[in-house]
């Protein structure tokens, strides 16, 4: 699988989905960019906020997302053999909570876990994860501007909960740039 022919259908699906009806009224959008474990994660995404919020203060409140989201992983040492490389994707759904500001502007903290299919089993840098299935956590720090741009760093876990062995995780930094509709 070609990264940039990947990544390029990831867009154009997810503006596809985003266009194709107000019935799904899309919030926001996202790309990310991430690193770790010799491995680079390249992802798109679509965020539904929840009609919900916890624990709403007279400045701050706890809010929540889903967030759908395709990615393209590319492993530099696949198998454990520098120079052989492995590339895949990824289909993830993650509820995440964020405590910001009232305004939903400003500085935040955000934390997230959802499920993720691989199309293939992840085997880089001494690292295998059992299965298609995975689970990704997140920690995430940023700020939401006026206009409505996101930014963020992300620290990110994959593992398979122990459903199966070996289940040796996988760790990445992600950069993130969203747009809030």
């Amino acid at each position: 699988m070609h990264i940039t022919t990947s990544l390029k259908a990831l867009v154009i699906a997810c503006v596809l989905c985003a266009a194709s009806s107000s019935a799904l009224a899309v919030d926001s959008v996202s790309a990310e960019v991430g690193t770790g474990n010799k491995s680079q994660l390249y992802r798109v995404g679509l965020q539904w906020n929840m009609d919900q919020s916890w624990m709403r203060s007279d400045k701050s409140e706890i809010w929540g997302y889903w967030d759908l989201t395709g990615a393209v992983w590319r492993g530099n040492q696949f198998e454990n053999r520098p120079g052989a490389t492995q590339s895949f994707g990824d289909i993830g759904f993650t509820p995440t909570l964020r405590w910001q500001g009232l305004n939903h502007q400003g500085v935040y903290a955000e934390a997230g876990l959802g499920p993720h299919l691989n199309s293939e089993v992840y085997d880089n840098f001494g690292r295998r994860l059992s299965g298609h299935l995975q689970f990704g956590t997140h920690l995430g720090l940023g700020y939401t501007t006026v206009s409505g741009l996101d930014l963020s760093m992300r620290v990110t876990h994959f593992s398979n909960g122990g459903i199966k062995q070996p289940n040796n995780g996988v760790n990445l930094v992600l950069a993130r740039v969203g747009y809030k509709f």
